[in-house]
């Protein structure tokens, strides 16, 4: 009979059974083997803190308003219009808008007759104002903060990406 326990490696800090084993018997031996694992844990290396600054600067603003006046003239004329004559229409002249105004009156005969005639110009004028504001802008703050709690302060054009 052949000694299992002289082929087979031992395991160190193991105990060496024997037993033996009559023909037709049947016998379950545990057997051991060995795995390994692998863990992993979080370990924090430092921190980053991100802080904004909000600067306010004061500007004038400057710019030209414009604006359009209309002065109004009456013109009286006073003609009464020939029979058959075609009543005048709202026109421009030299930049200057004539709005006909037709009144009918009653006499023995029906006349129409142009009372006056009202013209419209119009202006341009331009005013230059000031008006103060205030614009504000911001500014990433960036630092680096280690485990033992030194703060260094990044400068972004410097380190594009930050190691987390």
């Amino acid at each position: 009979m052949i000694d299992p326990a002289a082929i087979e490696p031992r395991l160190p800090g193991t105990q060496d059974k024997a037993a033996e084993v009559a023909i037709g018997e049947s016998v379950t031996l545990p057997l051991i083997a060995e795995t390994a694992r692998i863990d992993k844990r979080a370990v924090e290396t430092g921190r980053v803190r991100v802080s904004t600054r909000t600067e306010a600067v004061d500007q004038v603003l400057r710019e030209t308003l414009r604006s359009d006046m209309v002065g109004v003239t009456r013109v009286p004329i006073n003609r009464t219009l020939a029979e058959g004559e075609t009543p005048p229409v709202v026109r421009e002249e030299n930049g200057v808008t004539i709005i006909p105004i037709l009144e009918e009156i009653l006499v023995v005969e029906k006349r129409l007759v142009l009372r006056e005639e009202v013209h419209v110009r119009q202006t341009t004028g331009g005013e230059d104002v000031e008006m103060p504001v205030t614009l504000r802008r911001q500014h990433a703050v960036i630092e680096r903060v280690s485990p033992e709690g030194h703060v260094t302060a990044l400068n972004l054009a410097e380190t594009p990406e930050i190691e987390r």
